[in-house]
């Protein structure tokens, strides 16, 4: 895992009146891309270089594919300034219809590190709007990439940006009727991938701690399914000893200090949490029904879980002192794999109805249900941490049918599919990244 040290920060910002037209409404149904240009990062003798060019092209990749923004090819040929600190001749873009303008510079310091430096301008009215500097080791070029690109983000959508994260996720290989899984992690974008180290066993469903570089997944090294942790510094696993039987479907809560799973004891599964530091675990159902996917709520009051006790796969909510359950899917068809937004205003979920999958997100008193997605096998949503944006896995049809990752606003716009170097399945998205 690379590490980035950031030594100076400094932020220049215009007035209210001045940035206010350059704010994009993400709430709003129907979001017009904002026209943006990223100009290639200059070197010290202010000449455009190879590393200059790959971060702004990560920054374009991350900015348009976000579905916010339109980046003009226009800043291939218009000549940028030599530095972020010179101010651009704006005449050269705003025949172009551009409203922002990103520019930058590379300077080589001492012991393999870089100092980069970037502007963001509205071109509109001709001001700075945020700058930033930092100096880090080189080899971590990409992820002030995307530290570049959330802050841009979040000055022209007011929204945070999920850029500068990583995804846990299953990558498969092999053909379906002998299909190896194993845990990987990638870049939100799918760079630097790379498998961890487990035995070699059959593993699902792993989830990031919202607090430390942990994951946590259910594995079947025993041969039946248990809940275990991997520091993803050393790639260290570890099992929770105090959960015996058949464990499985983890999450942590927002402040990590718990999880929340299901349990199997004397035929019976259902929803357990489980106090990390004390090895303390607390029932929270009792049912004959089959409780199971469960997921705080982000002020950790709450769990969302999926149980068949109404007869069919529904969706409940529970408070974490326990007490009754309260159903909020009521729509046809079944519901599954519930998990609570960030922001605490909504709950993703997969639907099975009428022989489709669908992905799709509800207020969590079950109103406002909308379907984002329709296919042969839509399953598992990830929230991005800035609660806006869904990641899933699709699986085609047939004999040769394999799992894809793709990703979704919560709007039900920009599907797009996520680059990875096997099949792949079951994502997770971390917290932006320290």
């Amino acid at each position: 895992m690379y590490k980035i040290i950031i030594l100076i920060y400094f932020f220049l910002f215009t007035s209210v009146t001045n940035a206010k037209d350059l704010e994009i409404d993400i709430n709003s149904g129907q979001v017009e891309p904002l026209p943006i240009a990223i100009a290639d990062f200059t070197d010290s003798s202010g000449e455009v270089s190879s590393l200059g060019r790959s971060i702004s092209s990560v920054i374009t990749n991350n900015l348009v594919g976000s579905g916010q923004f339109k980046a003009l090819e226009t800043a291939a040929f218009i000549a940028p300034p030599t530095s972020p600190s010179v101010r651009p001749n704006f005449n050269d873009w705003k025949p172009f219809g551009i409203k922002a303008l990103v520019t930058g510079a590379i300077k080589a310091e001492n012991n393999n590190k870089i100092e980069v430096e970037f502007r963001l301008w509205d071109v509109v009215s001709e001001t700075d709007m945020i700058g930033l500097r930092l100096t880090v080791d080189k080899a971590s070029w990409r992820r002030v990439s995307h530290i570049i690109s959330d802050f841009t983000f979040e000055r022209l959508t007011g929204d945070k940006g999920y850029f500068d994260t990583r995804v846990v996720y299953i990558s498969e290989s092999g053909p379906s009727n002998a299909r190896k899984k194993r845990l990987a992690i990638m870049d939100q974008d799918g760079a630097n991938f790379r498998l961890l180290k487990h035995p070699p066993s059959l593993v699902i469903a792993p989830r990031f701690s919202p607090t430390t570089n942990k994951i946590i997944f259910t594995g079947y090294e025993t041969g039946k399914p248990r809940v275990y942790l991997m520091d993803l510094s050393s790639e260290e696993i570890t099992s929770l000893p105090e959960l015996k039987g058949m464990s499985f479907a983890p999450r942590f809560s927002m402040d990590g200090s718990q999880i929340v799973l299901s349990m199997t004891e004397n035929g019976n599964t259902d929803i357990f949490i489980n106090n990390l530091a004390s090895g303390v675990k607390r029932r929270l159902t009792t049912n004959n029904a089959i409780d199971t996917a469960p997921s705080f709520s982000p002020d950790g009051k709450s769990i969302v879980f999926e149980s068949d006790r109404g007869g069919g796969q529904q969706l409940y909510i529970i408070s974490t002192q326990g007490g009754d359950a309260k159903r909020i899917s009521f729509g046809k068809g079944r519901y599954a794999t519930p998990v609570w937004s960030p922001r605490g205003d909504l709950i993703a979920f997969t639907k099975i109805k009428e022989g489709k999958f669908h992905i799709g997100v509800m207020r969590v008193d079950g109103t406002k249900e909308r379907l984002l997605t329709t296919s042969f096998l839509d399953e598992g949503p990830a929230w991005a941490p800035n609660g806006r944006v869904l990641m899933f896995f699709r699986e085609t049809p047939g004999k040769a049918g394999a799992p894809s990752i793709y990703s979704i606003d919560i709007s039900g716009r920009n599907l797009r599919k996520i680059k990875t170097s096997s099949f792949a399945s079951d994502p997770n998205w971390s917290q932006i990244l320290n």
